[in-house]
């Protein structure tokens, strides 16, 4: 499926390009996953090529089978061309379920500067248009409640804050449930 979402250009922040990972992504995805903060918010530490391999694989496997939508996010670099900022998944769908769930990680230097707000909101909006049809009405963001960082994404994004969810493996802290609806735009 060769599906590709633009978050929009800001005075400050160039245009977001977000397309399902590739093959070809495995090295920006190993240059990530150096980041300790990374593989602190993350279950599936990539640190070697056939970790990659296999993250890129079920990936592929997702859009494959239509229950996980995984998508790199790319910035434009005057230098480099295009460069990896970060991942924002759309995932649990079913058809037919109103809820499905959305999560993401950001690249070190991409970093406080609103990136994985703008990916968010156009994998959310996306996943209305497509799904809506199908039932989907509401997507939910879970994170640790000692991330705060994910919470205030959450919030500008437009997922209110629900509830305080328990611990649970493989998590160890709570965790926080946030909900954004399809009909808050």
């Amino acid at each position: 499926m060769s599906i590709i979402l633009r978050a929009p250009a800001r005075a400050s922040a160039p245009e977001l390009l977000l397309r399902p990972w590739r093959d070809g992504d495995r090295d920006a995805l190993l240059a990530a996953y150096q980041d300790p903060v990374l593989l602190r918010w993350t279950r599936f530490h990539v640190t070697s090529a056939a970790d990659a391999d296999r993250w890129l694989a079920q990936r592929r496997q997702g859009w494959s089978d239509g229950t996980s939508f995984s998508f790199a996010v790319l910035e434009a670099d005057a230098e480099a061309g295009e460069r990896l900022v970060a991942n924002v998944v759309l995932k649990q769908v079913t058809p037919g379920r109103p809820d499905a769930e959305v999560g993401y990680w950001t690249a070190a230097p991409a970093r406080g500067r609103g990136v994985a707000g703008r990916a968010l909101d156009a994998v959310s909006r996306w996943a209305f248009d497509r799904f809506g049809d199908t039932g989907l009405t509401r997507l939910e963001l879970l994170h640790q409640v000692d991330n705060p960082a994910s919470c205030r994404v959450a919030e500008k994004t437009g997922f209110r804050f629900q509830e305080v969810l328990p611990a649970r493996p493989p998590f160890p802290r709570d965790g926080h449930r946030h909900v954004r609806r399809a009909d808050q735009g």
